[in-house]
Order: structure tokens, then sequence, then C-alpha cells
């Protein structure tokens, strides 16, 4: 194992410390900022905003796709960084939402692509390369 990164939230940071990994805290893997949503289901979003998806519309006060898209594509280049300093894996504790983002940010692809990448709690995801190619071998494996 070359490196193990985790958001600084603690259910990510439980999670490394109880497979064995000392991961280092990335503010980057924090989950989507849902804003003036925070601690509302789509249903009641969807109250409000009859149309709303958070693929593209995001979070008022909160980030859209795009900003999380950002942060992924940091993340994305730390860890490119990791794999050309030697060989070894890079393991990622994060949240649904984030890892939909860098998943899709991973492949060179539009961050709102996460949205057809359902991925559930505590399912084990593995990126990697095929050549120069930067791919999913493994998605939501339970």
């Amino acid at each position: 194992m070359r490196c193990a990164f985790t958001s600084p939230l603690s259910r990510a940071a439980e999670t490394a410390r109880l497979a064995g990994l000392a991961a280092a805290p990335d503010a980057d893997l924090m989950e989507w900022d849902y804003g003036e949503y925070e601690g509302m289901t789509t249903t009641q979003v969807r109250e409000l905003q009859p149309e709303w998806s958070l693929w593209r519309d995001g979070c008022p006060g909160g980030e859209d796709a795009v900003g999380v898209g950002a942060r992924a594509d940091r993340v994305v280049a730390r860890i490119l960084k990791e794999i050309e300093r030697g060989e070894g894996d890079v393991v990622v504790f994060a949240h649904g939402h984030v890892l939909r983002v860098f998943a899709a940010r991973w492949c060179e692809l539009d961050a709102s692509v996460g949205s057809r990448l359902r991925l559930d709690t505590a399912s084990i995801s593995v990126l990697g390369r095929e050549h120069e190619i930067r791919v999913i071998y493994r998605w939501n494996d339970a």
C-alpha cells in the first residue's frame, strides 16, 4: 500500500481506521456541500423545486457538480503524483456523491456522469489504468 487518503469527516476516517490504514485527511474528499438542502431528502427538496436534480442544479448556498468536480480533480492530481513516485496502491475513503464525481473525473468525464454511477454504502470500487487510459476496474462491489 503506497498511501491512503480520507475525508476528514468522522465516518470516512473511522472506516479507514477500521481497515487498519493510517489515512491522511484531505478536505477535498468532503461530501458534496448541500448548502440550504443539508439534511433534506430529495423528496423534501422537490416539494420546493419539483424539477430539481442535484447533478444538474446543485444546491443553493452549497456546491454544484462543477465545484465538486474541481475538488475531485485535485485529489486525482495528488494520486497521480503518488503513483508516479513508485509502486503501490492508493486507497481513498470518502462519501457517496463525492466518490461518484471522483470516479467520473478519474475517467476524465464530466462530473455529472457521476449521476450514472450508483454507489452503495460500504462498497468497494477499484479505479486504475489500462495502458495510459484511466478506467474503472470494479464498481460498487459489496
